[in-house]
């Protein structure tokens, strides 16, 4: 069986999830395209959080949250073709490994786990910095404080997970596919309250 070239590790994941937070670059890390697209999977994740905040105001015209719903659609989808991008790169990455005939296969991948790990990496930056404001109660701090090792602990559990995975894909001890997301209220023409009002 061929090795594997160079795979991620998950605590390589992670770190470099923390270093682009809470607004990752926009140009592709580390010159590979399996970096590029977890790069642009992390900045289209920090993009959806700001768009998710705002969506959420009360003090401003509908027209406002609209406009961020329909940006967040489209942050949305990007996201998404990232994942895909990411699980493509590492299958190129593992085509000389032979599968063994009892291997498992994974239902979710490791770009799925990737995004997991962004939004997680999202959620840790957000909580400490409730953890550190002033203007908040002390009852406030500590239950931030406590939800915030709770995340940590999930992270590194997914890790853990992640971790495992490309290990037994590397040898052929498992395997996973490129699963399409097919975001059909995207597509015009597969979105019946867009094509019906067109036909309407």
């Amino acid at each position: 069986m061929g090795a594997a070239t160079a795979l991620p590790t998950a605590a390589e994941l992670v770190g470099f999830h923390d270093r682009m937070v809470p607004r990752p670059a926009a140009e592709a890390a580390e010159g590979s395209a399996l970096w590029a697209a977890i790069a642009e999977n992390h900045r289209q994740n920090c993009l959806l959080w700001e768009q998710e905040d705002l969506a959420r105001r009360r003090t401003v015209p509908p027209a406002e949250i609209a406009g961020n719903k329909r940006a967040i659609d489209q942050h949305n989808q990007k996201r998404n073709d990232a994942i895909e991008r990411v699980d493509e790169a590492l299958l190129g990455l593992l085509q000389q490994v032979r599968t063994d005939a009892g291997a498992r296969l994974s239902s979710e991948t490791p770009g799925a786990m990737i995004d997991r790990l962004s939004i997680l990496a999202l959620k840790i930056y957000h909580m400490r910095l409730q953890t550190r404001r002033s203007d908040a109660g002390r009852e406030h701090v500590e239950s931030c404080e406590a939800k915030l090792a709770r995340l940590i602990e999930q992270r590194t559990d997914l890790a853990g997970c992640l971790q495992r995975l490309l290990d037994e894909a590397a040898c052929g001890e498992s395997y996973f596919k490129v699963y399409r997301q097919f975001k059909m209220y995207n597509e015009p023409n597969l979105n019946p309250a867009i094509y019906g009002e067109r036909r309407g």
